[in-house]
């Protein structure tokens, strides 16, 4: 998975903060409070983001309606898994990664690898 441009994150972290489908107008507006941006550039990555697969849209009268695709979860841990496939030694990258992570971190991975492994042994 590539990461995203900077105008591409800048889009995506509204819709998922929103948690709501928005118009482009609504995105710009938000964009200019801080910093001035063109409609038409907006629009124009807005429609990007569409015809990757990042967003959904659907028409509210004239105007589209956006929506992400996937939750700003869901990207980060492909990017993750992206980040881990560099390596040649995934195992060893992992350690480094986990070495990395804070005890709230770590306790919130026991957990996840507890509730994984219960998923496994309940599948089979």
């Amino acid at each position: 998975m590539r990461r995203l441009g900077d105008l591409e994150a800048e889009i995506m972290d509204r819709l998922w903060t929103w948690n709501r489908p928005a118009t482009v107008r609504e995105i710009v507006d938000d964009i200019n409070k801080t910093r001035p941006l063109a409609y038409t550039t907006v629009m124009t990555v807005t429609n990007i983001l569409y015809t990757k697969g990042w967003l959904l849209r659907g028409k509210q009268g004239r105007a589209w309606l956006y929506s992400p695709v996937r939750s700003r979860e869901a990207y980060a841990a492909a990017l993750m898994e992206d980040g881990l496939g560099e390596s040649k030694d995934r195992p060893t990258a992992l350690v480094h990664f986990v070495e990395n992570m804070s005890q709230e971190e770590l306790t919130a991975l026991r957990k996840a690898l507890r509730n994984v492994s219960r998923q496994g042994k309940a599948d089979s």
